[in-house]
């Protein structure tokens, strides 16, 4: 069931402007405790302003009391040709497991603090600057990884990653010098205790084979490699997966990638090797393992089977940067 417009979590710019002779083509679902959208406050009457304001009609969900799955089917019902993730990753990903393999359309209002989705897709980070690209945007697909039958848009990362990433967690909405220089400590202590982890590799094609690890990333096509191109992707629809292997990382490599990464070589990286794969098999000892899934950090089943589902969602994407065909 859809939430009414009455509803104080939900808003219809359908029911309160010019535009309400039109039919609602987006429905928000907007996470008020994302990262920038908790830091400045932003509300559904305020973005249903934005909304009107680009011309647009569209139905509004802040209701974050509701589990995020119920709210979802709501969208789902509504009819909206185009449902909006206003959030961060978590509520992106969350959001296009539901719509990869229909023909709606996902369109994401970067509210988190990575929106590494939207960077790739070259969606404004600015709010009223997003909503306006939404007037003009242009339908895309673009290729979904899978791991055990679960989708992820960027990647999922195995080893000492994920941990680093579970000490993040323990500063996220701080800002203050005092939780950085904090969780720089716990990140060196990691480094220089940090152990490898044995797993068993099985690619599409090629020979099975077990390697002693610090960290497995597989990603949804490959990151670019360039000056300043810090995990951005410009291919998004090149129907492969791409696995990064991290044989050791002490606190030197840690720098060492770093700085190779800012000056755009770090896949010649010696502690480093990549390889481009339909499918990737990674099994372990252990019955679950801690992984970075799309920048949130949980447990999943091993066997971690991982395949790609090439063209598979539907995104949009600001008119400048829709192909020539997908303009017309």
């Amino acid at each position: 069931m859809s939430l009414s417009p009455q509803s104080p979590a939900a808003t219809s710019t359908a029911a309160r402007s010019p535009v309400s002779e039109r039919p609602v083509t987006h429905y928000v679902l907007l996470n008020t405790n994302a990262g920038t959208a908790n830091a400045t406050g932003v509300t559904a009457e305020s973005l249903g302003e934005l909304f009107e304001a680009s011309g647009l009609a569209a139905t509004i969900d802040a209701d974050g009391d509701r589990p995020l799955a119920e709210r979802i089917d709501a969208a789902m019902a509504s009819g909206a040709p185009t449902i909006v993730a206003a959030g961060g990753d978590g509520t992106i990903t969350a959001l296009a497991a539901t719509l990869v393999g229909t023909d709606r359309n996902l369109a994401i209002l970067p509210l988190g603090t990575v929106n590494a989705l939207a960077k790739d897709l070259h969606v404004p980070l600015d709010l009223p600057a997003a909503v306006a690209a939404l007037a003009t945007g242009v339908a895309h697909r673009i290729d979904v990884g899978e791991v055990n039958g679960r989708v992820f848009l960027h990647k999922v990362v195995v080893g000492l990653i994920p941990g680093l990433a579970a000490g993040r967690e323990h500063i996220r909405g701080r800002y203050d010098a005092a939780a950085k220089i904090g969780f720089l400590r716990y990140m060196f202590r990691r480094l220089a205790r940090a152990r490898r982890i044995a797993v068993v590799i099985q690619p599409s094609q090629g020979e099975r084979r077990v390697e002693r690890v610090q960290a497995i990333a597989v990603s949804s096509n490959a990151y670019d490699e360039g000056l300043g191109q810090f995990f951005s992707r410009h291919v998004l629809d090149g129907g492969t997966l791409t696995l990064y292997v991290l044989r050791h990382l002490n606190v030197g490599d840690f720098l060492r990638l770093t700085a190779s990464m800012l000056l755009g070589h770090w896949q010649h990286d010696e502690a480093l090797t990549m390889e481009s794969v339909q499918s990737v098999t990674i099994d372990s000892r252990k019955s679950l393992l801690k992984v970075m899934f799309d920048g949130e950090v949980e447990n999943l089943q091993t066997p971690l089977n991982f395949t790609i589902r090439p063209r598979s969602l539907s995104v949009i994407v600001p008119a400048e940067h829709a192909t020539p065909a997908e303009a017309a």
